[in-house]
C-alpha cells in the first residue's frame, strides 16, 4: 500500500519508544539499504553541510640536490549535502495496543525496509517523476557496463572503468537478475565460474569486492514509461564507495494518529481510510537523509532487455 496523502490529524502524538527500539529501527533501515551499508555515513546538521571534494591529487617529482622543488596545486571542489524527508505511513488495527511488543516488532520489521528500499531506488535511478530533491546525488546518468556476452569479462571491464577514473572497485550491488547471471556464468569446461564465490545462496565477494543483492537495483530497459528491447536492463551497480557519503539529521522519527483520514492508491483507485471510524491507528516513520557522490566512480551493470 502506497500512502499518497493524509488529512490533518487532530490527535497525534509521539510514541515513546525505548532507546534500544529506536536504535534498532535506524539500524534495520541501514541494514535494508545497500547504499547505507556501502557508502560512508557522516554527521548531517539540519542546515546541511559542505563537503570538500578533491578532483586531482597532488603530485611529487624528483629534483636535484639544490634544484627548485615542484609546486602541485590539486583541484578542489565542494558538494552540499542537505536532508531530504523520506516518509511512510502504516495503518494498524487497535488490537496492536494490547501487546506493545507486537507493535514494536511490526514497526521494526516493516518500516525500515520501506525507507531503505526507497532510498536505494532513488540513489540508483533518480527520484520518481514529479519529485524534486535538494542537493541529492543519484546514479541515473552514469555509464553502463554490459554483462551480456561475458559476465566475468563484463565485471572485469567494470573494474577497469572505475580504475580509469582513479578509483578502486570496492563494492558491488546486484539485483536478483544480476545474481542469476553470476550463477549461470560458465567457464570453458562448463563449470560455474563463481562457484567458490557463492555461499548459502549469497554472493559475499566478487573479484575481491563485497557484494550485496537487492531488488532495488533492477530497472527494466525503458524509453519513457515503456519497456524497450533496445534499451538494456540495469541489473546492478559497481563503484568506489569511498566516493559516496550519506547522512541523516535525526535518525528515524516515529509518530502516530488515531483520527487522521488517510488516502492511498490501490491501482488507479484512491482509497480513503478513516482511522477513528474503522477502529484503527496509523504510525508514521520519517527520516531526513542526504546523499552525495562523485558519480564518475560508478558504473551500471547491464544486460540485453529480454522483453515482456
Amino acid at each position: 500500500m502506497s500512502i499518497v496523502g493524509s488529512g490533518v490529524p487532530t490527535n497525534r502524538s509521539n510514541i515513546q519508544l525505548p532507546n534500544e527500539v529506536s536504535s534498532e529501527i535506524l539500524q534495520k533501515t541501514q541494514e535494508a539499504s545497500m547504499i547505507m551499508r556501502l557508502a560512508r555515513q557522516i554527521p548531517l546538521p539540519g542546515r546541511g553541510v559542505q563537503i570538500p571534494v578533491i578532483l586531482g591529487d597532488p603530485s611529487a617529482a624528483w629534483v636535484a640536490e639544490t634544484g627548485s622543488k615542484p609546486v602541485s596545486n590539486p583541484t578542489l571542489d565542494k558538494k552540499i549535502m542537505v536532508g531530504n524527508k523520506l516518509a511512510v505511513i502504516v495503518p494498524f488495527s487497535m488490537e496492536f495496543r494490547r501487546d506493545a511488543a507486537s507493535l514494536y516488532d511490526a514497526l521494526i520489521s516493516r518500516l525500515p525496509a520501506a525507507l531503505g528500499k526507497k532510498f536505494d531506488e532513488t540513489v540508483f535511478f533518480g527520484p520518481p517523476v514529479g519529485t524534486s530533491l535538494s542537493n541529492f546525488d543519484d546514479f541515473h546518468s552514469i555509464a553502463g557496463t554490459s554483462l551480456q556476452s561475458s559476465v566475468y569479462g563484463g565485471l572485469v571491464n567494470a573494474d577497469a572503468v572505475i580504475s580509469a577514473a582513479g578509483g578502486i572497485m570496492n563494492g558491488i550491488v546486484l539485483a536478483p537478475q544480476g545474481k542469476s547471471m553470476l550463477l549461470g556464468a560458465l567457464d570453458t569446461t562448463n563449470r560455474p565460474i563463481f562457484i567458490d564465490t557463492v555461499r548459502d545462496g549469497d554472493v559475499p565477494r566478487v573479484l575481491g569486492a563485497p557484494t550485496y543483492v537487492t531488488g532495488a537495483a533492477y530497472q527494466a530497459g525503458a524509453t519513457g514509461d515503456k519497456t524497450d528491447p533496445a534499451v538494456p536492463d540495469i541489473v546492478g551497480v559497481a563503484g568506489d564507495w569511498s566516493k559516496a557519503l550519506w547522512g541523516t539529521v535525526e535518525g528515524v522519527q516515529i509518530s502516530y494518529s488515531e483520527d487522521a483520514v488517510l488516502t492511498y492508491l490501490s491501482g488507479t483507485e484512491v482509497v480513503t481510510v478513516n482511522l477513528f471510524q474503522q477502529n484503527m491507528f496509523a504510525v508514521r516513520a520519517e527520516i531526513e537523509v542526504g546523499f552525495v557522490a562523485q558519480t564518475d566512480y560508478f558504473t551500471y551493470l547491464t544486460r540485453t532487455h529480454a522483453g515482456e
